[in-house]
């Protein structure tokens, strides 16, 4: 009984890792025009420009950054409820896709 479970325990590691491992490759190549057409309700807040206007500069962020930083929200580990309930819908696709729409703008 022992060995089964440690078994069907090794088998369910190896999946979320392999899971860890697809969701990372999907941040690292996010859909630039799809992460463009979804920015239209970030941008209403977050100037595309970079400029501090009490809300935080969201261009030019490293992708990883921005996808974890978004799950944070998602998972409502950062205490914003604007940003939780922006996020609430968004698939990991669509988080990674943002990422790298924004990662490519530079400040000015």
């Amino acid at each position: 009984m022992v060995a089964l479970v440690l078994a069907l325990s090794a088998i369910a590691l190896s999946g979320a890792a392999a899971t860890d491992v697809n969701a990372k490759a999907t941040v690292l190549s996010g859909d630039v025009e799809l992460g463009e057409y979804l920015s239209a309700e970030c941008v209403t807040c977050h100037r595309l420009s970079g400029d501090y206007d009490g809300i935080p500069p969201i261009v030019g962020w490293p992708v990883e950054h921005f996808f974890a930083v978004m799950l944070e929200y998602r998972h409502k580990k950062r205490p914003n409820p604007v940003m939780q309930t922006a996020t609430s819908n968004l698939t990991d696709e669509e988080i990674g896709a943002l990422a790298a729409y924004f990662a490519q703008i530079k400040p000015q």
